[in-house]
Order: structure tokens, then C-alpha cells, then sequence
């Protein structure tokens, strides 16, 4: 068993089935050898009886300000991950929680699309997390979707597409607090052989590749890398090194999947292999 030696922050949401969301984030910590605290910002559930869609209800925003307040009262927190936000008003007061304090790394993984609400309110809270959250980020993660919404471009089909991707949404930045890092992940959307991540790091670009498991997406993946930088992160690792401890842990994540009832399957990571990737 990995022993457990840094603390790792999680503001997310709650998901039921296990897969991803704050249940993902707090495994992924766990098994890499950070204790992990977590908030937690809405309710997530999918609904078996209507094609597996999201139902969605956000925690109230003076609950989450006072988990914010309780974690950061107890533990010396540094590095933390922000998943699933969900509203407008968890957003606000999420932003200015995190502005109360320094912070060594804030590792956004920005869930632009809210399912489970109505595409107006989608709207606002994406507007809202762009203005608010992403200029507080040192490490963003899109997925491939959230790449072409954050750097505006009409497709996305090449590593070299996703390295632009990537220097466009490092231009939207606040640099001015030192060095900050996107990470744009091409998963299974792009054609070919490989699952390609780039990193821009202000200066140059560099690419993870692993050959694909399937060309279905699995629950879980996306939160599973981010938790895993932030784990990495607290732990003292550099940002590449641990992106590149994160993609083997996804990889493998991946690879050992659980299956359900559910039409897709989850991400499950298992100890032994965690501890030799």
C-alpha cells in the first residue's frame, strides 16, 4: 500500500454510480498516495428509466462556501482540483473562496456542458466559469470538446490541431502569477491508432501517446486524469512529469474498466497497478 504523505483538494460534483465526479477524484488520491479532502458542489444521479440522462441538483452556495471554509480551516491546503460547478451561483462562490488564499496549483478541469439543465442555463454557467475560474488555473485539462469551445476553432482532427487548441486557450490565461499549463486531451475523437494529450507549457509542446483501448469514451476518464495531476502535484511532482504519471494512470484505468448496467463503463483503478505505473 502506497503511504499516504500530502493532502489533495477536490471542489466537485457528487456522481452515484461511483465512476467519476468526486468519488473518482477522491480514489484517484488515495491511490496515489494523498490523503484526500473534498467539497462537494452538486448531486449528479444518472436515471436508468430515461436513457441513462443526467439529473442534476446543485448544493446551496452558502453550503459549499462553508465546506470551503471548514477544509481550508483544518487542513494547509495548496493544491486543488475543480471539476463539475454546475450554476452561476456556485461558480461565484467558488471563485471567491479560492481568491481568499494563496494556492500553489489550481487544477481546472472545466465541465463546460451541464447535463440536466436547460441549455440557457448551460450557457450562463459555461460564460460564468470561463470568466471566473479559468483565469485562476495554473493546470486546465479539456477534453476534446472543451478544447474547440475554449480556443474557438471549428475542428479539432490532428495532434497538431490539438497543440493550437492548447496555445490558444494558454493566450486566455493570467499569467501574471507565474507559469500556467494547458493540457488538451484528444482521447478517442481523434482518428488513428493513438490516444494523443498535448501539453503547452507557455514555450513548447509536449505529447503524450498511448495506443487506444476501444474508441468508446469511459466514465471517468477525464476527472481521473485531472485528480491525478492534482495528486501528483501535491505531492511535489512538476507539472510534465506528473501529466505523464496521469496518462499511464488513466491508461491503466482504462484498460482494468468495470462494466455495469449502465451502457458505458467505468474507469477502475486498482492498487498494485497505481503503485508500478
Amino acid at each position: 500500500m502506497t503511504p499516504v504523505t500530502e493532502l489533495a483538494y477536490v471542489v466537485a460534483g457528487s456522481e452515484a454510480t461511483g465512476g467519476a465526479g468526486i468519488q473518482a477524484d477522491l480514489k484517484t488520491f488515495q491511490a496515489l498516495g494523498t490523503y484526500g479532502v473534498g467539497t462537494i458542489t452538486c448531486i449528479v444521479s444518472f436515471d436508468p428509466t430515461n436513457a441513462w440522462g443526467h439529473r442534476f441538483v446543485p448544493v446551496d452556495p452558502q453550503v459549499i462556501a462553508d465546506q470551503i471554509e471548514a477544509a481550508t480551516s483544518c487542513h494547509d491546503l495548496d493544491v486543488v482540483k475543480i471539476g463539475m460547478l454546475g450554476t452561476p451561483a456556485t461558480i461565484d462562490v467558488v471563485a471567491r473562496s479560492l481568491s481568499a488564499q494563496p494556492w500553489r496549483h489550481v487544477v481546472l478541469d472545466p465541465v463546460l456542458i451541464c447535463k440536466g439543465q436547460e441549455p440557457g442555463a448551460a450557457l450562463d454557467t459555461d460564460t460564468a466559469l470561463t470568466a471566473q475560474i479559468l483565469p485562476l488555473a495554473t493546470v486546465v485539462t479539456p477534453n476534446h470538446f472543451e478544447a474547440l469551445t475554449l480556443s474557438g476553432m471549428d475542428a479539432i482532427s490532428t495532434a497538431r490541431d490539438l497543440a493550437e487548441a492548447a496555445r490558444r486557450i494558454h493566450a486566455r490565461l493570467d499569467t501574471s502569477g507565474g507559469p500556467r499549463y494547458v493540457v488538451a486531451k484528444g482521447g478517442v475523437e481523434l482518428p488513428g491508432p493513438d490516444a494523443v494529450d498535448v501539453l503547452f507549457d507557455g514555450d513548447g509542446v509536449t505529447e503524450f501517446r498511448t495506443p487506444k483501448i476501444g474508441e468508446e469514451r469511459v466514465s471517468g476518464a477525464g476527472c481521473t486524469f485531472a485528480a491525478a495531476i492534482t495528486a501528483e502535484l501535491a505531492k511535489g511532482a512538476d507539472v510534465t512529469d506528473a501529466v505523464a504519471v496521469a496518462k499511464r494512470v488513466v491508461t491503466q484505468g482504462i484498460t482494468d474498466r468495470l462494466a455495469s448496467h449502465a451502457p458505458f463503463d467505468a474507469v477502475l483503478l486498482r492498487a498494485a497497478a497505481v503503485e508500478t505505473v
